[in-house]
């Protein structure tokens, strides 16, 4: 096991590598391992089965994603680095002593002698100082190099002095104190909820325990006691935040933490019929999804902050699109337009690439597809093939989704994925993150996830990637359409 240490990091650790989880997936049985663990343990045997509690499975399961301890796990590792090291004053000289605080404004590291003037010097008095941080620009503004001390309600998001007074003129703004001490509240709030939920599933294993006469009822428990630890690790961080002093680290990782604030109480059911065992799974299934929705809303908001503005590369369109004067809008022309087969244009595929492309950071941008019967979205590399009939994957350099007969959808994964989307998504978000390998589509309007690639590794610019597919005799005539996010 890694060196990492503190109150999660057992409930955390997978039981292959007895390590911190690395991009957990979750079992049909639901126990969870490292995505890599597993198979590698399922690639050196004939048998899959599970190396927890040894469940054999006819087919090789198509391992899933666990969203939930993905984030709690990337908490934990925020908060328990596997080496901590402590804060050195930035004054000394000769043997650097520990710090005793930072300034903001100074955006330095004081030891006890050399943090004195901070506290007799009336100037220096009114400087920003917190607990000693070795990462001290995340709490100073890029663009201003003033320290984040307000926050922005409307924006949702920390700003500084001279932010309110440009960017966020008019905005409600507070201090990060005042808004850290809501949030607090808000916790408080959430931990009973926990601690409620926690005791109502507690008390259902009991009921089925007490009854238990077949498979699916063990395999009920099973699930219900991962949901239990689940909710305990996330009632442990909400402990901890709550005593934090770090407000901005409050606000920062406050509304993700706070999403499971379902309140509603499992029934007491007698486990005795098959009828009342159905219910449970019923329950157990809405209960999910909400909790998945919240944090997918939550999820959404932050994507958002990454906002790009995307505009079409006519010189990438098949001929037989029509592009909307602003580049924000593309639709099949059915007539094939006489225009120069350059090497950047599509020959046989009707598609489109954005004009700017990534090669770095984060990047977000929603699509229009409301209306349409078939459409292709995503992202591609640079040096995607333009000419011929195009394989869409991965391997092949396109991250992308698709809807085809009006109501099909596909993850173009390797190999492709089919996906039940609850509802007709009308407007889709994409997200991409270049240094995390993840690519992500939601359904905006919905604030639903509808499909991740992930652990991918990306080694050249990444543009968008649209096609309105054919006009299928004016059934699929409607463009895809760029629009402003949070455009409603």
């Amino acid at each position: 096991m890694s060196s990492s240490s503190g109150p999660l990091s057992e409930d955390l650790q997978c039981s292959i590598c007895l390590d911190v989880f690395t991009d957990p997936v979750s079992t049909p049985g639901g126990h969870n391992f490292c995505k890599t663990c597993l198979n590698k343990c399922w690639d050196n045997s004939q048998t899959c089965s599970c190396p927890y509690c040894k469940e054999t499975f006819k087919q090789r399961p198509d391992l899933k994603s666990n969203t939930t301890l993905r984030e709690l796990v990337g908490h934990y590792k925020k908060k328990s680095p596997e080496k901590t090291t402590d804060v050195l004053c930035d004054i000394c000289e000769e043997r650097k002593l520990k710090a005793l605080k930072s300034c903001l404004v100074c955006q330095s590291s004081y030891c006890e002698t050399h943090l004195e003037p901070h506290l007799r010097v009336a100037r220096l008095k009114k400087h920003k100082l917190m607990d000693p941080v070795s990462n001290l620009e995340d709490y100073i503004c890029q663009k201003h190099e003033r320290p984040l001390d307000l926050f922005c309600r409307d924006d949702q998001t920390c700003v500084c002095s001279f932010c309110v007074v440009k960017d966020h003129k008019n905005h409600n703004t507070v201090s990060i104190e005042e808004e850290s001490q809501e949030k607090k509240t808000e916790l408080m709030k959430t931990q009973k909820d926990l601690q409620q939920m926690i005791q109502n599933r507690i008390k259902t294993i009991q009921d089925i325990r007490h009854s238990a006469e077949d498979r699916k009822e063990e395999e009920l428990i099973e699930e219900l006691e991962q949901e239990i630890t689940e909710l305990k690790m996330r009632n442990t961080e909400l402990e901890q935040l709550s005593h934090t002093e770090d407000h901005l680290h409050l606000l920062q990782i406050h509304s993700s933490l706070c999403s499971p604030t379902n309140t509603r109480n499992w029934p007491e059911i007698s486990m005795k019929t098959h009828e009342s065992l159905e219910t449970l799974r019923r329950d157990l299934t809405q209960l999910k999804d909400t909790i998945d929705e919240k944090l997918t809303q939550t999820e959404l908001k932050v994507m958002q902050q990454y906002a790009v503005d995307v505009t079409l590369d006519p010189d990438t369109a098949h001929p037989k699109l029509i592009l909307s004067d602003d580049g924000k809008q593309v639709r099949h022309g059915d007539i094939r337009q006489k225009l120069p087969d350059n090497p950047e244009r599509f020959d046989k595929c009707v598609n489109v690439l954005g004009k700017e492309g990534f090669s770095s950071g984060r990047f977000y941008f929603e699509v229009q597809v409301k209306g349409k019967t078939k459409w292709t979205l995503g992202v591609a590399r640079e040096s995607i093939n333009r000419k011929g009939q195009i394989t869409a994957s991965p391997s092949h350099g396109q991250w992308t989704v698709f809807l085809r007969n009006g109501n099909e959808y596909k993850a173009c994964d390797d190999p492709p994925v089919s996906l039940s989307l609850r509802v007709k998504p009308q407007r889709v978000g994409v997200f991409v993150d270049y240094e995390e390998g993840l690519v992500s589509f939601y359904d905006v309007e919905s604030s639903s996830h509808i499909y991740s690639f992930t652990g991918q590794s990306f080694t050249e610019k990444l543009y968008p990637y649209f096609s309105p597919c054919n006009n299928d005799g004016g059934k699929n005539s409607s463009p895809l359409i760029i629009t402003p996010v949070n455009d409603k």
